[in-house]
């Protein structure tokens, strides 16, 4: 059991091959070959009546098939407890799909108190039995540690059974280790080898990983065509980072004809979803009057994407009310928006601060409070707020005046931005220097990380 669904599945598969079963056997009770029967009908209420008179009799397949209907509620009322006696009565009795079922009873708390040892407990008496949900999910439990101790390399051992047995879970999981070395080697062949398996099975997160592979060439040649072709499968099934994918791949001409329309169908597919990245590539679109809606409807998109923490879209958000885009001017709201990305890191909010608190604008002139933000801002390698606070050193605004600090700045720009006005800053500062602060401050360059990094 992975959802209730797959315990009707299950249960299905279980009864088909029953039918085949009691064709060569004349030991199996008539009231199960009639439920069977009545369940491939559709007639669930029979089916349960026929059932339970075979399962109060021990017999283990129509306790497991029972189980399965009151789980589902199929002819009955749901009702876990149920579900709960007839698949223990089963499971107690070696049925692996009944342990399998009990297991997951135990996991999800259904019918049972919630409890992951037991859930273990049941999933370990099926998987060693060789069925390949318990495999599955008993991995499950030892890659989060749940009821057991987190064990990669166990983890990974079940998920390998039950993916040779072709269960798709159990192989973007196997995939998912090797491509981060998880109680296995670090392996992109392995990766790409078993999501391909369950890419092939329409299993839409292996679809949406493997493409990746192919794009980036982990595993297997980069192939954007083939990167296209995963990604518009998982598409198609509604998956919404695929989409967004698919948007970029038709946005930029990979593997696909560069088609704007195209990608736009594809970006407002996601975005309507929820996807925070394709709702702010829809409202840069539309701000660059690339697609209709303008200003207004670019700060409508941001807005969604910003409300769900969205650091770009807030930061992008903020800019719009500073300077009054498709939204009335507002600097309160500015700068409400412009901490909420700085919260996050943003060097473009911290940027945007920064200026606000330089100029004066919606905030009293603060140099303290501008140099703070270019600082950070800098720190994480933009190049003009790294120019700005460079200049602050200069004229000691916000800041003592130190010339081996501002000199250090302007070789960052220079060195780590490209930036033309760092060198003109530092021929300047040269002049207004001894060599030993000189030296003292490229050795201090020498030695900046981003904080980016």
């Amino acid at each position: 059991m992975r959802s209730k669904k797959t315990i009707s599945i299950a249960s299905c598969l279980l009864l088909a091959v029953l039918v085949l079963t009691m064709m060569s056997s004349t030991t199996l009770a008539d009231p199960l070959e009639e439920g069977v029967a009545a369940y491939k009908r559709g007639n669930y209420a029979d089916a349960v009546r026929l059932l339970s008179q075979s399962a109060e009799q021990g017999n283990v397949f129509a306790q497991e098939a029972l189980g399965a209907m009151y789980h589902d509620g199929e002819g009955v009322a749901q009702d876990y407890a149920l579900a709960e006696k007839w698949c223990r009565m089963a499971a107690e009795q070696g049925h692996a799909q009944a342990q399998q079922n009990l297991g997951y009873m135990y996991k999800h708390g259904e019918g049972v108190h919630q409890n992951f040892v037991e859930a273990a407990k049941w999933y370990l008496k099926a998987a060693e039995q060789g069925n390949p949900l318990a495999q599955n999910n008993l991995g499950v439990l030892y890659a989060k540690g749940e009821g057991v101790s987190q064990d990669h390399v166990v983890a990974s051992m079940w998920f390998r059974k039950a993916a040779e047995q072709g269960n798709a879970e159990a192989q973007v999981s196997l995939g998912f280790k090797y491509n981060n070395g998880e109680g296995v080697p670090q392996d992109y062949t392995q990766a790409v080898k078993w999501y391909t398996e369950a890419a092939n099975q329409g299993k839409t997160i292996a679809q949406v990983n493997l493409a990746a592979k192919y794009g980036k060439g982990e595993g297997v040649p980069i192939d954007y065509e083939k990167a296209a072709m995963w990604y518009l499968k998982a598409a198609e099934q509604g998956d919404a980072l695929a989409q967004y994918s698919l948007g970029k791949m038709y946005r930029n001409g990979h593997g696909l004809p560069k088609d704007s329309t195209e990608a736009v169908i594809w970006f407002r597919k996601a975005a309507e979803q929820g996807h925070v990245e394709a709702q702010t590539h829809l409202g840069i679109m539309c701000q660059k009057d690339l697609i209709p809606g303008g200003p207004s409807k670019a700060a409508r998109w941001y807005r969604r994407a910003a409300e769900k923490g969205y650091a770009y879209a807030q930061y992008s958000l903020g800019v719009m009310y500073e300077f009054g885009e498709g939204v009335s001017q507002d600097y309160d709201k500015a700068i409400k928006w412009y901490r909420k990305a700085a919260a996050q890191e943003s060097p473009d909010a911290f940027y945007c601060l920064g200026a606000l608190y330089f100029r004066g604008d919606g905030v009293p002139l603060d140099y303290s409070q501008a140099s703070k933000w270019f600082r950070e801002a800098a720190e994480r390698g933009d190049t003009q707020s790294q120019l700005n606070i460079g200049v602050m050193y200069v004229k000691g605004q916000g800041v003592p005046t130190d010339y081996v600090e501002a000199y250090k700045w302007f070789t960052i720009a220079a060195l780590y931005g490209g930036d033309e006005k760092g060198a003109m800053g530092l021929a300047r500062l040269e002049t207004m220097m001894t060599p030993s602060q000189i030296g003292q401050a490229r050795m201090l360059a020498q030695g900046w990380k981003s904080k980016k990094d």
